[in-house]
């Protein structure tokens, strides 16, 4: 009896890894607008292991220098292509919102989005068993689907 007992409380608290994207065209000023929503706690590990430094994102000695890593790391873990084109995505900032970081960031004006490619692998190299939410909104229309490590690539048609 223990054992399975130790087994179902163990999967009570078996901690979860995800991340949400979400992706959405402004109508009014043709840019698209992301937010990434992260544990932060996660986030700062993944901050401190590859930028060889110990950040505190609700905390930050220096906030340039953690918007700098922050926007970084998730540049190089998100990338999005809108109608065979890929998309330079401008920092706007974060928020922490309860016990995740809302990274925010924002296009130039762009043509109305038919097409849209993802490639997340945000924390894939901390949780093999990350999943990253992604929900792509165009004209009003919201996709969704998930991407569970290592799958990291996602297509929209509108």
């Amino acid at each position: 009896m223990w054992p399975s007992v130790l087994l179902i409380f163990l999967h009570l608290f078996h901690p979860f890894y995800v991340s949400v994207t979400e992706i959405e065209q402004n109508q009014k000023h043709k840019t698209v607008q992301v937010s990434v929503r992260i544990f932060f706690d996660d986030f700062e590990k993944a901050l401190d292991k590859k930028y060889k430094t110990k950040v505190n994102i609700l905390n930050p000695a220096d906030r340039k220098q953690l918007d700098l890593l922050m926007a970084s790391y998730i540049k190089d873990h998100l990338k999005i292509n809108a109608n065979g084109k890929n998309l330079e995505l401008k920092y706007q900032g974060y928020e922490i919102e309860e016990d995740a970081a809302w990274c925010y960031f924002e296009t130039a004006e762009i043509a109305p989005v038919k097409e849209l490619k993802v490639k997340n692998d945000i924390l894939f190299e901390q949780h093999a068993g990350q999943s990253n939410m992604v929900h792509a909104i165009i004209n009003g229309l919201r996709k969704s689907t998930k991407l569970d490590n290592p799958k990291s690539q996602a297509s929209f048609s509108y």
